[in-house]
């Protein structure tokens, strides 16, 4: 993350966001697979660590292998009759004022307690009390067992996340660059999915 000044003189906190270039690896179709996506692949990979299967699919496109491969849902018929298999795809797909769903893995956190975890709240600190940062009743006595979906320690982050609604502040196309209002997802250097928002601003 960093920050940047808008034209009204604002300070405006940024992640920035290095997109691609990403290579359309294959396009599934209603008439072959039942739905309509696009797979994208993003970050070279030698030969060497691709197993056969992948080897041949990226054959197939005409494409160097790709560290990371991904299937995108695509609802408009529109921009799938505009991509083509091998089209590199690049920063300049977005358009500052554009708002963009981001998908990533959060960072992890390890083991964490129920404080940290689910934000419970403690217990007394003095006057003798030896109950200080511990899970608290699991429930009643009658069933002896503890119930699915109880709050206790475990380890914690580590799940895919998605945050709506944020403003393409930026785009730098000569450097491939993305500057998203606010944070993201993950950590740095982290793989993200950024889609056109569902939630539409008027």
């Amino acid at each position: 993350m960093t920050q940047i000044f808008d034209d009204s003189g604002n300070l405006v906190p940024v992640t920035v966001v290095e997109v691609g270039p990403c290579r359309v690896v294959q396009k599934k179709t209603v008439e072959t697979d039942g739905y309509e996506a696009v797979q994208v692949g993003i970050g070279r990979q030698k030969e060497s660590r691709v197993n056969k299967p992948l080897k041949g699919h990226y054959a197939k496109a005409g494409v160097e292998p790709h560290r990371y491969l991904r299937e995108i849902r695509v609802e408009d018929s529109e921009v799938m009759k505009a991509l083509e298999v091998g089209q590199e795809l690049r920063a300049d797909l977005f358009q500052p004022g554009e708002y963009v769903d981001v998908t990533g893995i959060t960072k992890g956190k390890g083991f964490a307690g129920v404080i940290k975890r689910w934000n419970f709240r403690r217990g007394p600190m003095s006057h003798g009390s030896m109950y200080h940062r511990r899970v608290g009743s699991l429930g009643a006595t009658d069933p002896q067992r503890v119930f699915k979906g109880r709050k206790l320690p475990g380890r914690m982050g580590g799940d895919r996340r998605t945050v709506q609604g944020l403003r393409v502040v930026k785009v730098d196309a000569e450097r491939n660059l993305l500057l998203i209002r606010g944070s993201v997802p993950g950590a740095k250097g982290s793989l993200l999915e950024i889609r056109e928002t569902v939630k539409k601003k008027a």
